[in-house]
């Protein structure tokens, strides 16, 4: 079987995260996996590190690539796809993890010729503990899609969703990561104010979540049901979810959610 070409344009950490998953897979093998950066020094870094090719002319790889995936600023799509959309062939899959980006635009830079595929990962595919939420855009295939599912299931869960629930998709799982770290962090920083040293703090905090996290996924029950669990009548679970209700750490959390939202949906116009 015919290796493919896929070429990542921007190697910045998300596009190390895809190679490094593809290249550590079975499903490697069936990839020449090249990329492209901004300057030769990062090229030359990328080259060292991964041991691929890695240039900064984005023209080769639109030439000679069976898969683009596009993983560059969101403010930098538009004229690095205008510039090479001479190359791009009907043949051709562009995959795009870019935020707020949709797959019409990403169509109509490219010349409306290759098929689209729009993904928003999150930064734990660094560590195969991702989630990637991926749709369809103009002349994708079941195929293609396949093919995107089984390339960001290398770097953790993987879901399909309409391309209209994508901004939100961004403040959630997209910014989320942030979010997950700033209540860790004000965890820790109560367990020093208990007497608990920092060190000792964190990993506390960091494994509980991390645990908490696993319980919702594997038991797939409501979080309010795993709640209740913890709940035992006056113990101290309620006084501290108490604290938390009157600090509006539920509603905080949903405003976060919703500003980030927003926001992506303001990149876009």
């Amino acid at each position: 079987m015919k290796k493919q070409k896929l070429s990542i344009v921007g190697m910045g950490k998300m596009g190390e995260a895809v190679a490094q998953g593809l290249m550590q897979s079975d499903l490697g093998k069936h990839f020449v996996i090249a990329g492209t950066t901004r300057t030769e020094e990062s090229a030359q870094e990328v080259r060292d590190h991964l041991k691929i090719e890695c240039t900064t002319d984005n023209s080769d790889a639109f030439k000679f690539s069976d898969i683009i995936l596009l993983a560059v600023k969101p403010h930098q799509v538009e004229k690095i796809l205008r510039a090479n959309q001479e190359f791009i062939r009907k043949d051709q899959l562009i995959i795009s993890i870019c935020a707020a980006i949709s797959t019409e635009q990403l169509s109509t830079w490219s010349g409306g010729k290759a098929a689209i595929i729009r993904t928003m990962p999150n930064t734990p595919c660094l560590i195969k503990s991702g989630v990637t939420a991926i749709c369809a855009g103009p002349h994708a295939e079941k195929s293609h899609m396949k093919l995107a599912e089984s390339i960001f299931g290398e770097l953790g869960l993987v879901t399909t969703l309409e391309e209209s629930l994508f901004d939100g998709v961004t403040g959630l799982s997209g910014c989320g990561p942030a979010y997950m770290y700033l209540i860790i962090e004000a965890l820790s920083e109560a367990g020093v104010k208990v007497g608990i040293s920092r060190r000792q703090a964190t990993v506390l905090a960091a494994q509980t979540m991390l645990g908490a996290a696993k319980m919702v996924l594997d038991r797939e029950e409501h979080p309010a049901a795993l709640k209740d669990e913890v709940t035992t009548p006056a113990g101290c679970t309620i006084d501290g979810l108490m604290a938390l209700e009157e600090g509006k750490l539920r509603v905080t959390l949903i405003k976060a959610v919703l500003a980030a939202t927003k926001r992506s949906k303001l990149m876009r116009a």
